[in-house]
Order: C-alpha cells, then sequence, then structure tokens
C-alpha cells in the first residue's frame, strides 16, 4: 500500500503531465494550425497586427493564457497554482522547441569505407583547437 501523501503527490504529477499537453496542443492549434475549414487561419487573419492578433500568432505569448485555465486544474494552493502557470506555459515552449524541426540520421561512407570522415584520425587531421 502507498503513503497517502506519494499517492497525492502522483495525483499532481499526473494533472500536470495532463495540462502541460493540452498547454501545447491547445496553444499549437490555435498559433499555428488552420483548423477545420480553415476556421482558426481565418480567425487570426481577421485579428491581424492588432496586440490581440500578434498575440495569438506568438506561440510564447499564447502559452502562457492557455496554462492559466489549466493551472487551476493542477489545483494547490495559490502560490503553487502560479508556478504551475508558469511551468505549464514554459514546458508547452520546451515541447515546441524540441518538435520544431525534424530529427534527422545520417550515415555517409567515405572513399575507404569507413562510415565516419576523420572519425579517428591522426592529430595531425585535427583542427589546432582539439590538439
Amino acid at each position: 500500500m502507498l503513503p497517502e501523501a506519494w499517492a497525492l503527490t502522483m495525483h499532481y504529477s499526473f494533472r500536470f503531465i495532463l495540462a502541460a499537453l493540452a498547454v501545447w496542443r491547445l496553444t499549437h492549434l490555435i498559433s499555428k494550425e488552420d483548423g477545420p475549414w480553415d476556421l482558426l487561419s481565418k480567425f487570426r487573419s481577421r485579428l491581424g497586427q492588432r496586440m490581440v492578433g500578434k498575440m495569438v500568432s506568438c506561440f510564447n505569448c499564447l502559452s502562457l493564457w492557455v496554462a492559466l485555465p489549466l493551472a487551476l486544474f493542477v489545483g494547490g494552493s495559490v502560490l503553487e497554482m502560479l508556478v504551475c502557470w508558469l511551468a505549464l506555459s514554459g514546458s508547452a515552449v520546451l515541447l515546441e522547441r524540441v518538435g520544431r524541426e525534424p530529427f534527422e540520421f545520417k550515415i555517409e561512407e567515405s572513399d575507404d569505407g569507413m562510415l565516419r570522415q576523420n572519425g579517428g584520425g591522426a592529430v595531425d587531421d585535427q583542427p589546432e583547437r582539439y590538439r
């Protein structure tokens, strides 16, 4: 049987993870995607270059406002919700940065059949800063 305090911690941790994923998803949907029938794209274009339009187009700015109600979902004291609000926004920004560019793995073969060029060469093959 798990201690009750640990079970409560897991409860808040699970809520935080759910909220962080929801903040990323909603923020990405509103700021980057066209949406069904291009509704979100039309919504962003109608807002134009006004302050609200710029806020909706900026992922980092929008994540703060999307995270605010979800910090209430996670719960806790007022101070915990304030910190959670910033942490949810930060985790959405981190998720956006990690997923920005696809990971590409290349294996290139050199003339001598080795997989890496200059991979384990002599000291003379290395630039001066690595000696």
